[in-house]
């Protein structure tokens, strides 16, 4: 019988995702399931995005240019530079989602073998982008008792060796939902210079900001122009996770240039996502401002609730739409399993994404599991109070 290649084996298993068997089986049931596992926000596109595909008159659905198109590149780099990153349409290479973007950036600045240090826990799918890429995450852990904050420097710098090619960070944080510091990216800064490091930032929920804090770019620091690489993605930022357009931002010439080629091998990004998106960079600040006062309304919500309930540990997010708490249990995975297989409260039940898929520590976040808060708030509170009712029953059969 053929074999399955040794990377298709490494391959891990999304920790959001490889729970859907037994959420569909529940449903089947007829059981509801609040879905807190995966984050979907549940806000409305911008109706300006959608307007612009169906007023399409395209007659023919031709490939765009490699990079993306002009025009999109060029409203693109307007979007970056009012928000301080000095950008033009010749920095930016147009993906098929930010997975892609950071797909093309691993192959484009590392080879098999080399090391990418990141703070953990960090967001599932850079484990299978890594594994696809060859290339090995070597890990500084984040502790729940300070929110996940930046490990102290030193701890990076005891890390890095001759295949250490790169650090990356999520900002704000998927799963953690923290907001790095302007002085904690100058730490980073200094690092990457001193060992002449690339610094990539996974910036896809920078709108998503709370509690009059303020979002720093890596592309705001000075001097490194030639060291820092952005991740982007309209998925969140516009309510738009299923038109797949992200997007590389760096002033690297050599970055630039390498990822085309990735770009052009798989020819263009999709056309019509490209007018959706071209179209909903002009969506009004007043819809930002909505967004941001309803996740913040949810997360106080969450979090209040979630410290009420004996046992948890919660840290407290400065922004995306995330989470992390800890629960009294051993098995995170087990208890997710067991939410979806034998639970139910008046016929509901709770889907959670188990933590330790955000590490690759092994043995480390075992009992974690991330939160999205994409959820109406009455809502959130019917699902903590699920959560509650669930642990309690756990611990009564444990």
């Amino acid at each position: 019988m053929p074999k399955i290649s040794l990377k298709g084996q490494k391959m891990p298993s999304s920790p959001i995702r490889k729970l859907v068997p037994f959420a569909e089986k529940a449903k089947k049931k007829g059981v509801h399931v609040y879905h807190l596992n995966i984050g979907q926000p549940d806000i409305k596109t911008p109706s300006v995005a959608l307007d612009a595909v169906k007023k399409n008159t395209i007659d023919v659905l031709a490939y765009s240019h490699s990079a993306g198109s002009e025009t999109y590149r060029t409203k693109l780099a307007d979007y970056y530079n009012r928000n301080n990153i000095p950008a033009s349409a010749d920095d930016i290479i147009v993906t098929t989602g930010g997975s892609e973007a950071l797909l093309f950036t691993f192959n484009s600045i590392m080879d098999a073998g080399d090391e990418l240090i990141i703070p953990e826990p960090f967001y599932a799918n850079y484990n299978g982008f890594s594994v696809a890429s060859g290339v090995k995450i070597v890990p500084v852990i984040s502790k729940i008792e300070n929110n996940f904050a930046l490990p102290p420097i030193g701890e990076f710098e005891k890390l890095i060796t001759s295949n250490t090619k790169a650090i990356l960070i999520c900002n704000p944080g998927n799963p953690t939902g923290y907001l790095y510091t302007k002085d904690e990216l100058n730490k980073l800064a200094i690092l990457v210079k001193k060992h002449d490091l690339f610094l990539i930032a996974d910036e896809v929920y920078r709108e998503f900001v709370y509690d009059g804090k303020e979002h720093h770019s890596i592309m705001e620091l000075d001097g490194l122009k030639e060291h820092t690489i952005i991740i982007d993605s309209v998925s969140k930022r516009y309510s738009m996770c299923g038109a797949r357009i992200g997007c590389i931002v760096t002033k690297n010439k050599n970055v630039i240039a390498t990822a085309l080629k990735f770009a052009q091998a798989r020819l263009s990004p999709p056309t019509y996502a490209q007018i959706a998106c071209e179209a909903a960079l002009e969506t009004k600040q007043s819809y930002f401002d909505d967004v941001i006062d309803e996740y913040v309304q949810r997360r106080n919500i969450l979090v209040q609730e979630l410290k009420k309930i004996e046992g948890i540990k919660v840290a407290q997010p400065s922004g995306a739409f995330y989470c992390i708490a800890e629960l009294p249990v051993q098995n995170a995975d087990d208890f997710a399993k067991w939410l979806l297989e034998d639970f139910e409260y008046n016929n509901e039940t709770i889907m959670v994404a188990p933590a330790a898929g955000f590490y690759s520590t092994p043995n480390v976040g075992l009992n974690q599991i991330r939160i999205a808060y994409v959820l109406k708030k009455e809502n959130l509170e019917k699902a903590v109070l699920i959560l509650k009712i669930a642990l309690q029953r756990y611990k009564d059969l444990n």
